[in-house]
């Protein structure tokens, strides 16, 4: 199929001198959303796009089974505040869940907070919250289009009803309360001009930590902690005794300092608090847990690059009086911690990917309890230190989710099933998922998970859908997802995660692996992951196609640029594509902590070296690029759409003219939506449904409705 697309204006003029190297940019205009140019070069990509994703014959076929898959009841955890219960729950069709609230486990349920009526398509979603220290208060915060922008909200639990104030030009915030259950802390740009709606690309800066006593307008709040570096975001919480802020501020995606200042429950506060130093350099990472008196108690990777536990006495916080409670593992990441039952730390690690929970001792570091999980991941813990009682939940790739309830009586621990989740029309006894290791470019062994049909034949006929992310220390843990079992179970395909370096799956080593001038291992390890299932004839270059969102997006791209041999379509979802320039818009800034960035000369080298934008080049022997579609939304201000859409106008221009190139590179550009957050069931389901038609047209899959 031949494509005749956009010509935009190129304009040569624009040029970046980087130490002596001159770059090119000549869609540099494509940087103003505003602009009427913009607007016209997203109205002509879209009317080339829509009409592709629109002619698929089993459009209607795909959509439909997604929708009777997607169509199941879910629960979040129990979680207890006050004297009342509330979950989350969705009766599977809904576009955002509906918190319920109950007296006890038992009793009644009543609609506590339903935001299906705060906008007729769904746009408005829950984006943080946090409880008052009493259960009388619930702060939460409103997500408009999928904007990192949030205003914060305050209902009364006893009544259901709002209190009048609302919180604006809050972003990347903190929600932690007083222990007089009046006064709030949380971080905002309230200084920032200009648009502040998720449309925008000027960067957020100078974010500081305000005091706000409910029942007063936003207008009174109070600066408490601000910092002279632009670039830090707040990190705050409220101790559990209620008389320490532990102070948290980052500057990038990784690596925090660490202030406390003492705060007095029964006081007013009027102006900035007094901090007291504990780490002024950015080294390490600092997770508070809880608190005994001064003894606070932290999860860090200072000198432990699979994580520890250690205690900081702020009352003498010097590094030379820090203790261990808990030493780092030899090969298990210390993954997450959670005190319980007064004296109990519930710690959560991962080994080789899949997830185990056991139950130590405050006091001695005593491992004392080992949960028997099957392999999966725990998605959810929810209790507080004071509780006798806590919830989890665990899933894996065949398993939507089952909550366990967990009573303490003294020494008793006891466990019960209390919810499982089922999915109508889903039989996972007809499926099969296993973990295999291959070996990257530098020997490396990489951890995959494979799942497809029982009595799979590995004849290399079959559709493959390959998936990455690779960065900021993420883990890709098992995990359910509609999108995998149509694919396996419709396409009669395999579905592959790959758990690449730059992830967090193997600790700092494994993420460090990834990260600076390491980043092309990230890109190594995926392509060799391609090859693997390849000569492993679980599929074939040509049905083969991957997909990855954000860093993962520009994983995708990376990749088609290195080896569009191997693969045949490439679904590139918000990715970061512009590597010299991406910490110039939103937040980009923040993620220097993993590239680096082009205003250092040798960070410059390497990531010219792989920047999507700057490497696309005509094919050997030729081949043509696989199929492509880019997906950007016009609200995301995490990653913002001047990536794709530059990255669209360039690859259309070398490579979309070219006489060999018959497979589509195009774009979808959606409307009212964002980074992926938040986003409503009829928009995911709509997403997912183009994404498939666009590999069916693309391959020429068919589509099975068995």
């Amino acid at each position: 199929m031949s494509f005749t697309y956009p010509k935009p204006r190129r304009d040569e003029t624009v040029k970046d001198d980087f130490f002596g190297t001159q770059v090119s940019d000549p869609y540099r205009w494509l940087e103003d959303p505003d602009s009427e140019e913009t607007r016209s070069f997203v109205n002509a990509q879209n009317e080339i796009s829509r009409p592709y994703l629109e002619n698929c014959p089993y459009k209607d076929s795909i959509r439909s089974r997604i929708t009777q898959l997607w169509d199941f009841m879910r629960f979040s955890v129990p979680f207890k505040h006050g004297n009342k219960y509330f979950q989350y729950r969705n009766t599977g069709l809904q576009n955002q869940s509906v918190l319920y609230v109950q007296d006890s486990l038992k009793g009644k349920e009543r609609v506590f907070l339903d935001l299906n009526g705060f906008s007729e398509d769904g746009t408005v979603a829950l984006s943080g919250n946090c409880f008052s220290d009493d259960g009388s208060t619930f702060a939460y915060g409103l997500s408009s289009s999928g904007s990192d922008w949030i205003e914060i909200r305050f209902r009364d639990v006893e009544t259901g009803e709002d209190h009048p104030e609302t919180l604006k030009k809050v972003k990347y915030s903190p929600m932690t309360w007083m222990h007089d259950n009046k006064g709030f802390f949380y971080g905002g740009y309230l200084n920032q001009t200009g648009k502040a709606d998720g449309s925008e690309t000027t960067s957020s800066e100078n974010q500081k930590l305000y005091y706000h006593e409910l029942g007063t307008d936003q207008s009174q709040d109070v600066v408490v902690v601000e910092f002279e570096d632009k670039e830090l975001r707040m990190g705050a919480c409220v101790s559990h005794c209620g008389t320490y802020l532990v102070i948290t501020p980052i500057k990038g995606c990784k690596n925090n300092l660490l202030y406390f200042a003492r705060i007095d429950p029964t006081n007013r506060i009027n102006k900035p608090l007094e901090l007291t130093p504990v780490v002024t350099t950015f080294e390490a990472d600092y997770k508070y847990i809880t608190n005994v008196g001064s003894k606070f108690y932290f999860r860090t990777n200072k000198d432990a690059m699979n994580y520890r536990i250690i205690i900081i006495n702020f009352n003498n916080p010097s590094e030379s009086e820090w203790t261990n409670l808990i030493a780092e593992h030899p090969k298990d990441v210390l993954h997450d911690v959670k005190v319980i039952n007064k004296t109990m730390l519930v710690i959560c690690y991962l080994k080789d990917v899949k997830h185990t929970m056991h139950i130590f001792d405050i006091n001695t570091g005593n491992k004392i309890y080992n949960f028997k999980l099957d392999v999966g991941t725990v998605s959810e813990i929810s209790g507080k230190r004071h509780h006798s009682e806590m919830f989890y939940s665990v899933c894996s790739f065949l398993t939507p989710s089952i909550i366990y309830r967990v009573q303490f009586n003294g020494d008793q621990i006891t466990e019960e099933r209390y919810y499982e989740t089922k999915v109508a029309d889903f039989d996972p006894s007809l499926y099969e998922t296993k973990q295999v290791f291959y070996k990257s470019k530098d020997g490396t062994n990489i951890p995959m998970f494979i799942i497809n049909k029982i009595g799979f034949v590995n004849d290399g006929s079959q559709p493959c859908l390959l998936y990455g992310y690779g960065g900021f220390n993420v883990n890709l843990t098992p995990s359910f997802a509609i999108s995998r079992l149509v694919f396996v179970g419709n396409f009669n395909g395999v579905y592959a995660l790959a758990n690449i370096r730059g992830g967090g799956e193997y600790g700092d080593n494994w993420h460090n692996g990834g990260r600076f001038a390491n980043k092309q291992n990230c890109f190594d390890d995926f392509q060799h992951a391609a090859k693997y299932l390849i000569e492993e004839n679980y599929t074939s270059a040509s049905k083969l196609t991957i997909q990855g969102g954000s860093n993962g997006g520009l994983l995708v791209a990376a990749c088609i640029n290195q080896a569009p041999e191997l693969f045949g379509a490439a679904i590139c979802q918000v990715g970061v594509l512009d590597m010299l320039r991406y910490h110039k818009f939103t937040i980009g800034y923040a993620w220097k902590s993993d590239y680096g960035c082009s205003d250092e000369e040798d960070e410059f080298k390497y990531l010219y070296k792989y920047s999507p934008l700057h490497n696309i080049t005509v094919p050997k022997n030729g081949a043509q690029y696989p199929a492509t579609l880019l997906l950007t939304a016009d609200h995301d201000d995490r990653v913002v759409p001047l990536h794709s859409l530059k990255f669209c106008a360039e690859l259309q221009e070398k490579i979309g003219n070219l006489p060999q190139q018959e497979n589509p590179l195009l774009i979808r550009i959606e409307t009212k939506a964002g980074h992926g957050a938040g986003k409503p069931t009829a928009k995911m389901i709509e997403e997912m449904t183009e994404i498939f038609c666009f590999i069916s047209k693309a391959l020429g899959l068919p589509f099975s409705e068995q």
